[in-house]
């Protein structure tokens, strides 16, 4: 009996299969042999779909990107609120700031493969800030640019550097929940009109 060849399930395997292997290993240190073993794929349709292995970095962290943002949109009227989401969708999905930290290490400040792409992305979270700045729903007083990095910075170290935030705050739930609470009450305050 032959069996049928499903294209968008096994493009589907390889995606969540690159997702799991550039998490843990970075764009150098991982192995298209890996994904492939992993997915139950050919290897050669890895190339076919996706590119080579910079390519397919690139479409997997654009994706995951895709994902966030549509799952959790920048609110400027709720800043607190989509802190809560953004850190509880960093907490369920933890390789999507692991993608991004590999992709620094990798490329530093140099251009991105997708870069344009990755501006645009950009644009419209500054935009949604830039947008509360001018309804008088949060402060003018930093660029928005500025002020969207440092919100996603207080809202992401945690989950990049959890060593560090065992070390310094604890490990404890408690510890953890009066982080958040910290981190909110530094939010609040950082988007306070003057």
């Amino acid at each position: 009996m032959a069996t049928t060849r499903d294209p968008e399930a096994t493009r589907a395997r390889i995606f969540d299969a690159a997702v799991a292997e550039f998490a843990r290993y970075g764009i150098a240190g991982a192995r298209v042999d890996r994904i492939a073993a992993e997915a139950k794929a050919n290897k050669q349709l890895i190339y076919a779909y996706f590119g080579n292995k910079a390519e397919l970095f690139s479409q997997v962290l654009g994706r995951c990107m895709v994902h966030l943002a549509s799952a959790v949109p920048v609110d400027p009227d709720d800043i607190e609120g989509w802190l809560d989401r953004l850190m509880d969708y960093h907490a369920a999905h933890p390789e999507l700031l692991r993608l991004l930290y590999w992709e620094g290490i990798e490329y530093g400040t140099a251009e991105l493969p997708d870069e344009a792409e990755r501006q645009q992305h950009y644009a419209l979270k500054v935009a949604a800030v830039r947008d509360g700045q001018d309804r008088g729903v949060i402060t003018d007083a930093l660029p928005a640019a500025d002020l969207l990095f440092l919100l996603i910075a207080m809202a992401n170290w945690a989950t990049v550097v959890p060593q560090m935030s065992r070390i310094l705050a604890g490990a404890e739930d408690t510890d953890r929940d009066r982080l958040r609470a910290s981190v909110k009450e530094a939010a609040r305050r950082l988007v306070a009109k003057p």
